[in-house]
């Protein structure tokens, strides 16, 4: 049964997004601005954004989140921790990396394991001022992964340090799925969060991933799931 939740308590499970490559100033403004008021958990915007996102939202509850490696996962380990120390400087509460999609495909735990430990390293020794460390998710682009793979790229991520696991980028084939995360969640089990990204437009859909085990919803339409557009 779905569970039932005020539009205030299901918005501290969104974080509100913009990241397309045309975003604009005046875009990630207006989302700041409706974030505040709708009482999101963070918004989410493309690294090059930060420190406006940042400025913007002193004040407020509502977090500075971040995407590194993005969306393709097919930095070298190097550059996706330094993007995340870089954006975390810059104002980051919390960044979301990319895998290396190929290493998971391959069954290339190893790899799994030293690519997001390299960032998850680089995000917890350091944070905004006040904060012991900025808190790490970790996209598996499960559209690209058979159920074995999922498995296998949550497993690494958590044995690297992650915080959260994550469904999409919402830039591939497909995005989150009810039976994807209810899988994410069985695999991580109930100590490390799992984020629903990718198509959850709907307040509907934004329920089924969280009855299904979501913590998080990652979503460019969170006024409309909220009902507040």
């Amino acid at each position: 049964m779905t569970r039932t939740l005020s539009t205030a308590e299901l918005a501290q499970y969104i974080d509100a997004t913009a990241l397309k490559a045309e975003t604009s100033e005046a875009d990630v403004r207006r989302l700041v601005a409706e974030a505040r008021q709708a009482g999101v958990k963070s918004v989410c915007v493309n690294p090059r954004w930060v420190p406006l996102v940042s400025a913007e939202l002193a004040g407020s509850d509502v977090l500075t989140c971040t995407v590194i490696g993005f969306p393709l996962g097919a930095n070298a380990s190097e550059v996706k921790a330094f993007e995340a120390r870089q954006a975390i400087e810059a104002g980051a509460h919390e960044v979301d990396m990319v895998i290396d999609v190929a290493a998971a495909r391959a069954g290339d735990r190893a790899r799994l394991v030293e690519d997001v430990r390299a960032v998850a390293e680089a995000a917890h020794a350091a944070g905004p001022a006040g904060q012991g460390g900025a808190l790490l998710k970790v996209i598996v682009e499960t559209a690209l992964l058979d159920d074995d793979a999922i498995v296998l790229a949550c497993e690494a991520a958590v044995e690297a340090g992650a915080d959260f696991v994550k469904t999409s980028t919402g830039f591939s084939t497909a995005g989150a799925t009810v039976e994807h995360v209810a899988l994410m969640r069985r695999t991580v089990g109930e100590h490390v969060g799992v984020k629903a990204s990718g198509g959850v437009r709907t307040r509907e859909d934004a329920l089924a991933m969280i009855e299904a085990g979501a913590t998080r919803i990652g979503a460019s339409s969170a006024l409309a799931i909220l009902g507040t557009d």
